[in-house]
Parts: C-alpha cells; sequence; structure tokens
C-alpha cells in the first residue's frame, strides 16, 4: 500500500470506489477529473489516494474553508477506503497526510465526517462527533405531485439567469444554515468553481423561483447518469414560510425526472427541521447517517 496524490486518471477509480463506500453520493468521473487537475481557487485543496496493486482503495480530499469567517479552520472531506482493505491501516495513513497538509496551510481546527459505525475511528485520532446529517433518497417513478404556483411567483432553470443573481441569494440564504462554523465568507469565485462551473451542475433541471424581480428560492441539480443530488434547496429569509422551497425543489425533480432521473438523492443537518420535513413530504426515505466531527490541530 502507499500513499500519493491524487491525479486526474484516478478519477474513474475513486468514483467507482465512492459508489462501494458512499452510495447515496453523486458526482461523476468528469466533475471529479476536474476537482483533480483544476483545484478550488485560492484554499490549498488537495487530495490523496491510497493504491495497492496499481488499484485505488482508498480516498481523502483535504482543503483550508475559504467560505468561513471563522480563521485557520479546514476540513478534511470524505475520507473513504474499500471495504476489504479496512483495519490495515489506509485510513490512518490517509487522515494523517490529509492532516500534515492542513497543518502546513496554518489551519488549527478540522471537520470531518464520519459514518456512524467510523466514531470509534474518529475518536481514536482526536475528533468529537458535532453534528448529525441525515442522507435520504427519492424515487423519481413518479416524481412528486407540483403544488399550486403562488401569485406572482415565476420558476425559471437557472440556466436562464445571470449567475451573480444566484449568488447572492445562495450567499444570502446560507448564513443561517445550521453548522458547526458560520458560513459567511463565499467569495463569488470560489462560489463560481463550486456551483456554476460544476461539470455536474443540471442548469436546466435546476429551479429558482423569482418572485418581485429578485431569486426568492432555488433548487440545485447536480447529476451523474440517472442519479441526482439535490445539492442545495432554500429561500432567502425575507421570502420564508411561503412554500417555496417545496415548490422550487419538487419543480426541479419533475424536471429532472422528465430527463431521465431515476433516483435522487439529498442531506440534511437533523437540526434543519424545516427541510427535513420538506422532504418527508416529497417522499424521501432516510438511508444513512454520517457525522460532523471537529479536531484540533496540535
Amino acid at each position: 500500500m502507499r500513499i500519493r496524490k491524487a491525479q486526474p486518471d484516478d478519477a474513474p477509480g475513486v468514483v467507482a470506489l465512492r459508489t462501494i463506500v458512499y452510495p447515496y453520493l453523486v458526482r461523476g468521473v468528469e466533475s471529479t477529473r476536474k476537482m483533480i487537475a483544476e483545484p478550488p481557487p485560492e484554499e490549498g485543496w488537495t487530495a490523496f489516494v491510497a493504491e495497492v496493486d496499481r488499484q485505488v482503495v482508498g480516498w481523502v480530499s483535504a482543503q483550508r474553508s475559504g467560505w468561513t469567517s471563522t480563521p485557520n479552520f479546514g476540513e478534511v472531506s470524505m475520507l473513504h477506503v474499500h471495504p476489504e482493505h479496512r483495519r490495515c491501516g489506509v485510513g490512518t495513513a490517509l487522515l494523517t497526510t490529509a492532516t500534515d497538509h492542513l497543518r502546513q496551510l496554518g489551519v488549527r481546527r478540522i471537520r470531518a465526517m464520519a459514518q456512524t459505525d467510523g466514531l470509534p475511528f474518529a475518536r481514536r485520532h482526536g475528533y468529537e462527533p458535532s453534528r448529525e446529517v441525515r442522507y435520504s433518497a427519492l424515487d423519481l417513478d413518479p416524481a412528486p405531485a407540483l403544488p399550486e404556483l403562488p401569485q406572482g411567483v415565476r420558476l425559471l432553470p437557472i440556466s436562464d439567469l445571470d449567475p451573480h443573481l444566484l449568488y447572492a441569494a445562495d450567499v444570502a440564504s446560507a448564513a443561517d444554515e445550521p453548522s458547526d462554523v458560520p458560513v459567511d465568507s463565499i467569495s463569488y469565485e470560489s462560489w463560481q468553481y463550486d456551483v456554476w462551473d460544476n461539470l455536474g451542475l443540471d442548469k436546466s433541471a435546476s429551479t429558482a423561483a423569482q418572485l418581485d424581480g429578485e431569486v426568492a428560492a432555488f433548487s440545485l441539480v447536480k447529476r451523474d447518469g440517472d442519479r441526482m443530488w439535490s445539492d442545495f434547496t432554500d429561500t432567502i429569509p425575507a421570502y420564508r414560510g411561503r412554500g417555496l422551497a417545496r415548490l422550487t425543489k419538487t419543480a426541479a425533480l419533475h424536471r429532472a425526472a422528465a430527463n431521465g432521473v431515476r433516483v435522487a438523492y439529498t442531506s440534511n443537518d437533523e437540526a434543519n427541521a424545516p427541510m427535513l420535513a420538506i422532504n418527508a413530504r416529497l417522499g424521501y426515505r432516510p438511508v444513512a447517517s454520517q457525522w460532523t466531527c471537529l479536531a484540533d490541530v496540535t
């Protein structure tokens, strides 16, 4: 087994591994390839793979968090190891390598994700569980019924939007999302990379609701084949309580289903009761739980 920096040609192996470990996550080969070849700007992002007999059996990425004002905060994202290669030191080697990278960037506090059965591993490495995240799935045959369109509301695909308008709505709605640290420092360049220019973003299915001339709510769809991920659905604070989040999400699901998507996945913090209620009403079923875990870098 050896640990090395990920290369663009690792993308097929990484996606195949992710399908085994996290079947409810959606990121295709080309978007993964681009992420490795052209990493996010100004965040020190990098990724590492564990390789056995030239096969990718583990993956981890790490970056300094540029979306929060919390200083010296970083993330170890989606550490995963093939089930047949666990308990052999692969996970520890990947985590150590990612932590060393973040330490060199000046990060002093790290957030990582762990499945429930991975919490003992997290604790052994100094991570304490913080927030539970629910992953859910929805069969889109058929898609949920569309609610009645409220007066004055216009639904449109985000492909018809100026991306700056969507960015402004995203920033406004993310400010009070349940999280370990505030999401309050998203630059347009970072957002453009993560969201607008993401190769998996389906701009025809992703839907926005316009009201009073501005983007009041939106639901973003990332797609890989016949699977989709509801990346973010929210309403800016001034327009909440009008059913716009459910409206835009349902419309996005309809558009995705009409273009061949058969199953939709999403995730929510367990403290996000309004969004969990919307998903339950749409028919989503829980499929997994993960925990955000926090550790200090020494």
